[in-house]
């Protein structure tokens, strides 16, 4: 009886037992963050990365040119383009809440808007503004960083910087082509607008900033500063040493392009959109359907969600952000994994910077795989 119960016992604690991978060291992240503040160019660099491991934060460089303060892992950033992931995000619970409809024309809630040289919004349908087959020039081809270099605090009305688009042909027919336009996501911002009846940024807030805890996260609105830690943001025009541009009017980027947050809050947020806590499955599903941009990584394009596949398998969800100042990715698995990474020059970063950036969000993203 002892003998048996002994065996029993034996059996329980060794033939049992589950080992534990060891957390990742991340040598890898390490050494291209590194680079990317060095040979790339970059002031500073940081990346976090959330997985069954728990939070690892890796930073690089400076904060500050001038004091040559480090970069502090948990800055805020302008995050650019990555605002519309979360203007996506309340215009598909819109749709959920049959408020709005992805393949109706946007002159149902933009009359007479979309106007002029092939540009019409009878045409063009939400879901083509999401996924950016709508055919629009972008704005942002015709308001460049020299233009808010010399009126930094200026405030741009969001049909001010439509407009600017629609004064050239439009790129195709809608729904044949994609091209990334920032005009789509400023019309987005609008429909939000009129069908809530308040600016995209306060259903932005509501609908996803507090539910979510992202204290962090915030939509600036005209404010030029930015609030809480954060880095000075630097562009580098050319032939030229870097100029500090941390604070001017974020107007100019608006609803494509105008949020600030972190890489804890970026992380949290695309976990919680990829698996399923901001969205019903049937407008998740829409989110994720996508389509080849015929990149070099072999991206593919939903509804304001970008998908990357990785090098260890699977793919990555997420999108980039590109701002004076300010350069950012985020990404997530279906699994749990998440990473973000940010550094704080654009434009003026090389073509190296731009890929070791992506680089660095694979690299994060496999270090932690099953």
């Amino acid at each position: 009886m002892c003998a048996a119960a002994a065996l029993l016992l034996c059996a329980c604690g060794t033939g049992n037992r589950v080992d534990t991978p060891a957390p990742p060291s991340y040598t890898d992240v390490r050494a291209i963050l590194q680079r990317l503040t060095t040979t790339d160019g970059a002031p500073g660099a940081l990346l976090e990365v959330s997985d069954a491991h728990g939070r690892t934060v890796l930073t690089s460089g400076v904060s500050n040119i001038g004091t040559r303060a480090p970069m502090a892992g948990n800055s805020r950033f302008r995050i650019g383009s990555l605002t519309k992931t979360f203007v996506a995000t309340v215009v598909l619970q819109l749709v959920s809440e049959h408020r709005v409809a992805l393949d109706a024309p946007v002159e149902q809630y933009l009359p007479a808007t979309i106007r002029g040289n092939g540009n019409d919004g009878h045409d063009i349908t939400v879901r083509q503004l999401l996924q950016q087959t709508s055919g629009l020039p972008d704005y942002l081809d015709y308001l460049t960083p020299d233009r808010i270099l010399q009126h930094p605090l200026a405030h741009h009305d969001p049909l001010e910087l439509v407009r600017l688009a629609l004064a050239h042909p439009r790129l195709f027919a809608p729904g044949t082509d994609w091209d990334y336009s920032s005009t789509n996501y400023l019309l987005a911002g609008m429909v939000i607008e009129k069908v809530t009846g308040r600016p995209y940024g306060e259903a932005v807030d509501q609908r996803i900033i507090r539910p979510l805890g992202l204290h962090d996260t915030s939509v600036p609105g005209d404010d030029p500063t930015i609030p809480g830690n954060h880095p000075r943001g630097y562009v580098k025009p050319e032939n030229s040493a870097p100029l500090d541009l941390t604070e001017f009017n974020p107007s100019s980027a608006g609803s494509a392009g105008g949020m600030i947050s972190s890489a804890a809050d970026l992380n949290r947020f695309l976990d919680s959109l990829v698996n399923g806590h901001l969205l019903n499955p049937p407008e998740l599903q829409e989110m994720m359907t996508t389509r080849p941009t015929g990149n070099s990584h072999n991206a593919a394009y939903g509804l304001g969600l970008q998908s990357t596949p990785l090098p260890c398998g699977g793919s990555a969800w997420g999108h980039s952000g590109d701002i004076p100042g300010f350069q950012t990715m985020a990404a997530t698995t279906t699994d749990g994994r998440s990473a973000t990474v940010m550094a704080n020059l654009d434009p003026g970063g090389s073509d190296a910077q731009d890929a070791d950036i992506h680089t660095a969000i694979t690299t994060a993203l496999c270090a932690g795989s099953p």
